[in-house]
């Protein structure tokens, strides 16, 4: 686990993920603070809830993807890749550790947001509150499975096309999955287009994943079978986009 070591390492040396864990852990007490919920006590959760998770897909999708990307590039592009080849750490291995390095950074997050959740936000009502851990973790599990071949995908193309490349696309894919299948759906409901139709169907669905609303007007803890359909539907994907990574992924420098 050489590599992971390293990457984890200059990951850490950077800093830059300190910046993350303060605004995860302060934000969504500072902003329903500072906003017009700190006039109705009762918004306070609401809003901290919003925060918490926001702030979490922001950090994620900017700094996750960033710092997956440019370690990906910098592997090939500085004969890490090539020597630890030579160590007998094949391209599947490398991809695995630095994808490993980056994760690290990124569950403590997740954790710490659904932890905000927990217990600062947890509803007085005892059914309601009953269910909330169970809708965090339900939460956390299908955020880490969301992201988690994103940065694998984001890793593989910058060793390839660099890491501007792998940046942009990864967050692209992330943002239409998010926001665009949803935009895409409401064409689909004002006119029939077979294309679109088929796009729809092949597209990334990781709006079904984002549980905040739910969260936030406390609708409750997704039904086993509906949690287990969605960790199935997320696991192809991921499986997919590691077949995708493999592939494309390289160890050493275009000559």
């Amino acid at each position: 686990m050489r590599l992971f070591k390293l990457t984890f390492s200059t990951i850490f040396q950077h800093k830059s993920w300190v910046v993350c864990m303060l605004a995860v852990v302060a934000l969504p007490f500072v902003l329903p603070a500072i906003s017009s919920a700190s006039e109705k006590p009762v918004l306070v959760q609401p809003a901290r809830i919003l925060a918490a998770w926001n702030t979490l897909w922001f950090c994620t999708l900017l700094w996750g993807l960033f710092t997956a990307a440019r370690h990906g590039e910098e592997n090939a592009n500085s004969g890490l890749g090539e020597y630890f080849l030579t160590t007998r750490i094949s391209a599947t291995r490398q991809l695995f550790e630095i994808w490993l390095a980056v994760i690290c950074f990124i569950a403590p997050l997740t954790l710490a947001t659904a932890a905000i959740c927990q217990f600062g936000a947890a509803p007085a009502h005892p059914d309601e509150r009953s269910m909330w851990w169970i809708l965090n973790l339900q939460y956390a599990a299908l955020f880490l499975l969301v992201v988690s071949p994103l940065l694998t995908l984001a890793i593989a193309i910058s060793s390839r096309f660099g890491s501007v490349s792998g940046f942009a696309i990864s967050l692209g894919i992330a943002l239409y999955g998010l926001w665009g299948v949803g935009y895409l759906d409401n064409i689909l409901k004002l006119e029939e287009n077979p294309v679109l139709q088929s796009i729809w169907l092949l597209s990334p669905h990781y709006a079904i994943a984002d549980l905040t609303q739910r969260l936030h007007f406390k609708l409750g803890a997704l039904s086993t079978a509906t949690f287990w359909q969605m960790i199935l539907y997320f696991s192809g994907i991921l499986a997919i986009y590691t077949a995708i990574s493999r592939v494309v992924f390289r160890c050493k420098a275009s000559t």
